[in-house]
């Protein structure tokens, strides 16, 4: 860990020297984690800014927080490429003299600028938070596992008589059970599933089918899944729906390759939908897009430029009235798809030689 955030340190320095700026302020709990090597800024689940942040200087690295955080982050998250800078939880000015003294009162850029004095990050450093390291996909495929595990146990469990409630605070209770947080849970049950794309969990019955979906966080990484239980035989109708979104879904897959542009990648989903007769379908539901510190770093959408690298990590979400397809792939050296959330357990079919979840029946 100390030799990747000693990377990313320089990664950052590099930026100062590019930007003639003084200081780099990360305050958003994706930058905390990414700059940290993973480390959680996170008390508060659903903040996009944590109990600390990181600023970087040409000569120091520090993380700043309060007094009531301090000694818990020192003990159980940081890496020791960091010094720490601890201000009394009441007198948030003293952070900010720091700050002042540190970058000399000169120009600072930020991840969420705040003053006059900060400016946006640069493209090229936010293009170095999506590509990521080898020890980032290490840690990507951890999560991954995890959380399709997690989807698995729960699906297996359920029972036509859970509420939607009882559906997604058992895979919240799953995914804490192996130490990720749940930042999404998605449930919609039979009658509530062709009504709406984001479902949230309610206390109806989820009857005879239900979707469960997960965005699952750990060491500030993101695994996106989506998954089906069904109580009984689908009708073929509601079949031919999870075979359609499926097909769509290769289309996409096969494009993630390193230089395509994510409107490209949109364009031939429009397409995709159309030939298989729902060409309103693009326009009731985002597709998704990149992913990786945030749940979504970038939404794809017909404008869009912004291309693929290896070292990206993507999760499309093709969806129809009722039916849904989810994983969280890696874009690797040669071009192939890694799936971090592939769980052999869960019931799959081959779709243009990718393993691919199908609805499990209980």
């Amino acid at each position: 860990m100390n030799e990747e955030v000693s990377k990313k340190l320089e990664l950052i320095r590099q930026t100062l020297r590019e930007t003639e700026v003084q200081g780099v302020r990360l305050r958003g709990t994706d930058w905390f984690a990414w700059a940290t090597g993973g480390a959680s800024s996170t008390v508060l689940l659903t903040a996009e800014t944590g109990i600390a942040e990181v600023l970087v200087t040409i000569d120091d690295a520090w993380v700043l927080t309060d007094e009531i955080e301090g000694q818990r982050l020192i003990d159980e998250e940081l890496p020791a490429n960091f010094k720490m800078h601890i201000n009394p939880w009441a007198d948030a000015a003293a952070r900010e003299s720091f700050v002042g003294d540190a970058t000399g009162g000169g120009k600072v850029i930020s991840d969420r600028p705040i003053s006059n004095l900060e400016q946006p990050l640069p493209p090229s450093l936010q293009l170095h938070k999506r590509v990521m390291m080898s020890s980032e996909l290490e840690r990507y495929r951890q999560v991954g596992q995890k959380a399709s595990q997690a989807m698995t146990e729960v699906l297996k469990a359920a029972k036509p008589t859970w509420t939607e409630y009882q559906l997604a605070g058992a895979g919240a209770e799953a995914l804490w059970a192996k130490g990720l947080h749940p930042a999404l849970t998605l449930v919609a049950g039979e009658r509530r599933l062709p009504l709406y794309r984001h479902a949230t969990a309610t206390a109806e019955q989820i009857g005879r089918q239900a979707m469960l979906v997960f965005c699952a966080r750990g060491y500030g990484l993101y695994a996106n899944l989506t998954r089906f239980v069904c109580f009984g035989a689908l009708s073929n109708e509601q079949a031919e729906l999870h075979s359609h979104v499926r097909e769509i879904e290769a289309v996409v897959l096969n494009l993630c390759q390193p230089g395509t542009s994510l409107d490209a990648v949109y364009h031939a989903l429009t397409q995709a939908y159309e030939q298989h007769g729902f060409p309103n379908a693009i326009l009731e539901h985002h597709q998704g897009g990149t992913t990786g510190y945030l749940a979504r770093e970038i939404v794809a959408n017909p404008s869009t430029t912004d291309t693929l690298a290896e070292g990206i990590a993507v999760a499309w979400n093709p969806s129809l009235r009722g039916a849904k397809v989810e994983d969280t792939f890696m874009i690797l050296e040669d071009g192939k798809l890694e799936n971090l959330t592939f769980d052999p357990n869960f019931p799959n079919v081959e779709v243009e030689g990718r393993l691919r979840p199908v609805p499990l029946y209980n």
